[in-house]
């Protein structure tokens, strides 16, 4: 029997209602309104914001020398917007030029990084409420606030030493990128030339105690035998936290359509980056050389920052391409669901760390019109919701349950560099 009876189909419906379980919008909702009720009922949750490095970068190390409860138009995000747009989440990231690693300074410099995070989030207790878990979040939800959580982008911070991870991980930091723009003695970097092939052995044991933890193990920026070298051996989901899909822009950055079948069968999550290089095919192509014109700028100029802008000034001006747009970031939602499932969609903006946006996506206020754009494309409810935050809440939780079950199993990794890979390097 394929139908319900009238009588008992009125019933159930009437009980599905008085539960909360959403139905299908009425076709009188405008796209705008449904748009709002998604973000009530489900946190958006951003997988990447550079506030933190965008504030060291204007010299702001006292919180107190700039009100962010006040709209500042030299940066994508304040309390301000965050809370017009209704985020619900936001990891901020801790980030520190690769640079740092030959002058040794990377896990000073982080720590700064964590404490400007921990300052920030205590700096805004009426919008910011301090996560660590998937059940903060939503509790954070419930009280109307932005669920913040810390990330960490690149290994180099850890100094090759797990117990500078585990007390990153103490610290907050829930996930950890392996690389940034250049390789890791232990992980290849997608914007390096590779020597590793992927991990090393000592970058499988990061990989492994970052599982035994609970701190999510995050894809971007790390190249693809890399990525291959962590979906085969990662006991939980992974994340790429500001990722797009590589075959809607050709970009090195982005992920390809196998990795994508990957992730999907690990569990994880490819959450979106509205950077243009990654967004638009066009641009993708025309600035090609931008991470290495910025790689070069960071090396001549690592604490000049009006002298690196005029790098990349100079190299945008030579390298002209048209805007990329907000349906663009679309379209790379679009793909990855459709080559990995809804399951596998998340939002990584990358904003305060990207030099310029999208049109339609200038600042963290305008989600609410991707969201409207999801609308406009037909996605439902149910994938609109899991895009936003509930694919990313299923990864964390699902970490956290891994993390519980090795914490029995195994102790503490004591593994070194040099023991594993060799390395003259010895770093407890």
């Amino acid at each position: 029997m394929t139908g319900v009876p009238h009588r008992h189909g009125n019933l159930i419906l009437s009980t599905l209602l008085l539960l909360g379980v959403a139905c299908s919008p009425a076709v009188s909702e405008e796209p705008q309104v449904r748009a709002r009720r998604l973000l009530a009922a489900t946190p958006l949750i951003d997988g990447h914001n550079d506030l933190p490095w965008a504030l060291h970068e204007l010299g702001i190390g006292d919180l107190a020398d700039l009100d962010l409860n006040q709209r500042q138009d030299e940066l994508m995000t304040d309390m301000v917007r965050l809370r017009a747009a209704g985020v619900g989440g936001q990891f901020w990231v801790c980030y520190v030029p690769t640079a740092a690693t030959a002058k040794g300074t990377a896990a000073w410099q982080a720590a700064r990084q964590i404490d400007l995070i921990d300052r920030l989030v205590a700096a805004y207790p009426e919008t910011l409420a301090r996560a660590q878990t998937a059940a903060e979040i939503r509790a954070a939800h419930r009280q109307g606030k932005v669920a913040s959580l810390m990330g960490m982008e690149g290994g180099h911070m850890i100094e090759n030493s797990l117990a500078i991870l585990r007390n990153n991980y103490r610290l907050g930091v829930r996930y950890m990128t392996l690389t940034h723009s250049d390789n890791t003695d232990w992980a290849d970097s997608a914007t390096d030339e590779p020597v590793h092939g992927g991990l090393t052995p000592f970058g499988e044991e990061v990989v492994r105690e970052m599982n035994r933890l609970g701190m999510l193990v995050d894809l971007s920026h790390v190249s693809d035998d890399t990525m291959r070298d962590v979906l085969r051996l990662a006991e939980a989901p992974v994340i790429f936290s500001h990722s797009s899909a590589r075959a809607v822009a050709d970009h090195v950055r982005n992920v390809p359509d196998d990795i994508l079948e990957m992730v999907r069968a690990n569990g994880g999550v490819v959450m979106v980056n509205f950077a243009p290089s990654f967004v638009s095919p066009e641009v993708a192509v025309a600035r090609r050389g931008a991470f290495a014109a910025y790689k070069d700028a960071m090396t001549r100029f690592p604490e000049d920052r009006d002298a690196r802008e005029k790098v990349m000034e100079k190299f945008y001006d030579e390298h002209p391409a048209p805007p990329a747009t907000l349906a663009q970031v679309a379209d790379h939602m679009d793909h990855i669901r459709h080559v990995a499932g809804g399951e596998t969609v998340g939002i990584g903006s990358d904003f305060d760390g990207i030099g310029d946006v999208p049109e339609g996506l200038e600042d963290v206020s305008k989600f609410p019109d991707l969201v409207v754009e999801l609308i406009n494309r037909g996605w439902s409810d149910e994938e609109i919701s899991r895009a936003l935050g509930g694919n990313l809440l299923r990864v964390l939780a699902a970490a956290e349950d891994v993390a519980a079950r090795l914490q029995i199993e195994k102790s503490p990794s004591t593994a070194t560099l040099a023991a594993l890979d060799g390395s003259p390097v010895a770093v407890p």
